[in-house]
């Protein structure tokens, strides 16, 4: 193994004229695609959902897209140099199953409904209430994500720069804001399709040349001293529990139920996409579709991330955050002109999470609450301009959120956090609603509510330098997260003992039992080979993930 890179005292990219006009060529491409879906844009639904038009190859790359943000690249390469391996559960666990479940058991639902939004679903399932809660809490947690990929956007542009870290907010927030506010939903998903190639095209050179330089995958082995970084199961470090069985319990719970489903199946960022498709068919595909390649990005995400604990001193000796790993590995490894479509690769990242936050909100903010119960009855032309300005109004606050995310070490465990107050919850209360139809409007909002409080009171017992609950890795995520959901489900049936549910009639189409069953299934699917049909598709992900958890136990 070749000498270990010596730190330097400022992080700076060593870029050349070749690195800025290969990132400059790729603003010129996102701009562009801005500019050319803004002729696109002729109603709400066109600005907000792209006009339900859009192929499933294409909705499904940006299904995984939008979720090659902050969390992949940054957060888990950080996990990949504290946890090695054990990081693969976020994907083989904590995502593809519950892509597969939102594909074949959730979509019909949304998408059959005719909801523009996941709050909208709630307002029509159980009423006004538990929808502006749900509308409110996703309108926050999408600032305070943005807020996430905006920074770390902008510490790759300070790194290349050096420009001082206001103004790189300020620059990458425009940039955003320049082709969402154009092109709407449309230039946000054709850039995601566009920025998932060019984030393979970085992160595939960067792994192999890191493997190259430690001597393979035997010499990353030996050279790290760590056996458990080479293992996904039981997960002992990221889970934070010392008992194998209650690790493994808890990682299958915590985050391959919990946090996963709820993620994956309630989260508009990603439902958005899905919903913006030509047919039922192509919306349930969507996730699945974008479930293959989510197995084979850890690969590019988490092995850069333990390549680098052992070839760049700064993270070997813990003088630098794990966030900045991929950062230090870029300049210590990459040529000029590779680092160029790197520094590309991870500014799609970046932009690509951010615009899946900001278009959500402008969404939600537009139909979920403004239209509903601010400003009602107003033209069409009236609330594409008002999203347009929620657009803006988002980027400016996210400059503010960005301020807030840095103050965590380890931006997963910032994330995992939110995900355990906004989504787990939610989800209950989703799964509940979807197949009790007993369950009540009351019950619905005030499960949502009492879930979030308790995991808030939970990790609020972590804080200070006194904790009554202490657990090592991201154990405290997974924990307030699971007591959300129990939480929910518990008060929800409660509730709903003691109020009274909706008739019968009001719950086709958001609730299984009693919705028709032609209405859930795209009937042109029978007729299609077996590799276009969802539920063969779907199949065979449960099978390849089962397979990769085998292999690398």
């Amino acid at each position: 193994m070749e000498t270990m890179v010596a730190a330097e005292s400022v992080l700076r990219l060593d870029a050349s004229w070749v690195d800025y006009s290969l990132v400059a060529l790729y603003f010129v491409f996102v701009l562009g695609i801005g500019w050319a879906a803004r002729a696109r844009v002729s109603s709400s639904i066109d600005f907000f959902l792209s006009g339900r038009g859009l192929p499933s190859w294409v909705t499904g790359l940006a299904f995984i897209s939008a979720n090659l943000g902050a969390v992949e690249i940054i957060g888990h390469s950080a996990n990949g140099v504290q946890y090695g391996m054990q990081t693969m559960q976020y994907f083989w666990i904590g995502a593809v199953p519950a892509m597969v479940f939102l594909g074949i058991v959730m979509m019909p639902f949304y998408y059959g409904s005719k909801v523009r939004s996941v709050p909208e679903f709630m307002l029509k399932r159980f009423g006004p209430t538990a929808h502006l809660v749900n509308a409110i809490s996703f309108a926050l947690a999408q600032l305070l994500i943005a807020g996430v990929n905006l920074l770390l956007l902008a510490k790759v542009v300070n790194s290349l720069l050096g420009w001082p870290l206001w103004v790189t907010l300020l620059v990458a927030a425009v940039i955003v804001l320049s082709y969402i506010t154009l092109g709407g939903l449309s230039a946000a998903i054709y850039n995601e399709v566009l920025q998932f190639f060019v984030i393979v095209a970085a992160l595939l050179p960067l792994t192999l040349i890191g493997l190259h330089r430690v001597g393979g995958w035997g010499g990353l082995k030996g050279s790290l001293n760590a056996e458990s970084h080479f293992h996904t199961w039981p997960g002992q470090d990221i889970s934070g529990f010392d008992n194998p069985i209650i690790s493994a319990i808890g990682i299958a719970f915590g985050l391959g139920f919990v946090l996963s489903f709820g993620y994956w199946t309630t989260n508009f960022v990603e439902v958005q996409r899905a919903m913006a498709s030509e047919s039922l068919s192509s919306a349930r595909k969507t996730p699945i579709i974008g479930a293959f390649p989510k197995m084979l990005i850890p690969f590019v995400v988490v092995i850069p991330g333990m390549v680098a604990s052992v070839l760049v001193t700064p993270i070997k000796d813990e003088t630098a955050e794990p966030n900045d790993a991929i950062l230090y590995l870029m300049r210590d490894l990459l040529p000029n002109g590779l680092l160029g479509v790197a520094i590309a690769g991870l500014l799609a990242a970046f932009m690509a999470g951010m615009a899946a936050n900001i278009s959500a909100f402008n969404t939600v903010m537009s139909y979920d609450i403004w239209q509903t119960y601010v400003v009602k009855d107003r033209d069409d032309e009236y609330y594409l301009k008002f999203g347009r300005i929620a657009t803006i109004l988002a980027a400016v606050i996210a400059v503010g959120t960005a301020l807030v995310a840095m103050n965590f070490g380890n931006v997963m465990d910032y994330l995992q956090t939110l995900f355990g107050f906004f989504n787990a919850p939610l989800f209950a209360t989703f799964i509940l609603g979807m197949f009790w139809k007993r369950m009540t409007p009351t019950a619905g909002w005030v499960g949502l509510v009492t879930g979030t409080l308790a995991a808030v009171i939970f990790w609020g017992l972590s804080l200070g330098s006194a904790p009554v609950v202490s657990l090592p890795g991201q154990g405290v995520a997974f924990v307030a997260a699971s007591i959300a959901f129990a939480t929910d489900i518990v008060v929800s049936i409660l509730v709903t003992m003691v109020t009274k549910p909706k008739p019968d009639e009001e719950l086709v189409g958001f609730v299984r039992s009693v919705t028709p069953k032609a209405q859930l299934v795209d009937t042109t699917e029978a007729e299609q080979p077996w590799y276009h049909r969802t539920v063969p598709l779907g199949i065979v992900c449960l099978v390849l993930v089962i397979a990769l958890n085998i292999a690398f136990a």
